[in-house]
């Protein structure tokens, strides 16, 4: 097992009387891709949010428990939210590219740090759309409308985006759910790709999707991690029959 980036200890998240996560306990591997699985509504997208505090902009949110980027807590009351999310970026599940150019798209966050020099810009953009595996089919039209693109195209733009403010940790929610399976597949390689510079947590309903891109997976139910491991154990020799049966199609 590889170096923890992301402890999660006796961790519970309740939007006002509602209980939505209960005692999680896992430790997300660096450089790893780690996969939530589970039913609609078990928790995996709000114990993703957590990893960056999105959860914080929801009214009634109450927090338990630790939450660790490299040993800080990022619950503490010192953590400057903004570095945190510089540092932890987010795919959302809808392509949402902001309505101005694909350039701009990409150079918004360095922008929001300070970053003027265009020679600099010029080269985080072109870094971030290599990543991304998106430079080569917009290269030519730089300046166009990022709203003109495929939805396949402004998926990996957002992951553009997200990649600009070099980012540790990359929070992907459903990430190929509104597009095709060409673009899915696209999506899928590179997040194999991208595995070597990041930590990378997805939510995901696919389970061939997680079982192909994930290395660490765990499976959530009613709130709780049912079971935490390796994906070939968890998509392979369940320990749990709960796991089994959601894995095999037989509840979810």
């Amino acid at each position: 097992m590889g170096k923890s980036k992301i402890s999660v200890r006796d961790f519970n998240l309740y939007y006002g009387d509602n209980h939505a996560l209960k005692n999680v306990n896992m430790e997300i591997r660096e450089g790893a891709v780690t996969a939530f699985i589970g039913p609609s509504g078990c928790g995996k997208s709000s114990l993703l949010k957590c990893i960056n505090r999105m959860n914080d902009l929801v009214e009634g949110v109450r927090i338990e428990g630790q939450m660790l980027l490299d040993e800080e807590n990022i619950y503490d009351g010192r953590v400057d939210t903004a570095l945190l999310r510089r540092r932890v970026g987010m795919v959302f599940q809808q392509p949402n590219p902001f309505p101005m150019s694909i350039y701009d798209n990409v150079a918004y966050g360095p922008r929001l740090h300070g970053i003027r020099s265009r020679q600099v810009l010029d080269e985080i953009v072109e870094n971030a759309l290599k990543g991304a595996a998106v430079y080569e089919e917009v290269k030519d039209r730089m300046w166009g409308p990022a709203l003109g693109l495929s939805g396949g195209q402004q998926q990996r733009l957002c992951i553009a985006r997200a990649l600009a403010v070099r980012p540790e940790v990359l929070l992907m929610d459903e990430p190929t759910s509104a597009l095709d399976p060409v673009s899915t597949r696209r999506v899928e390689e590179l997040i194999g790709a991208l595995r070597k510079k990041y930590t990378i947590v997805i939510v995901t309903h696919n389970m061939r999707q997680a079982a192909r891109v994930s290395d660490d997976a765990a499976f959530l139910f009613m709130g709780e991690v049912v079971e935490f491991g390796t994906a070939e154990n968890i998509f392979s020799r369940p320990r749990n029959k709960r796991t089994e049966e959601y894995i095999t199609g037989r509840f979810g």
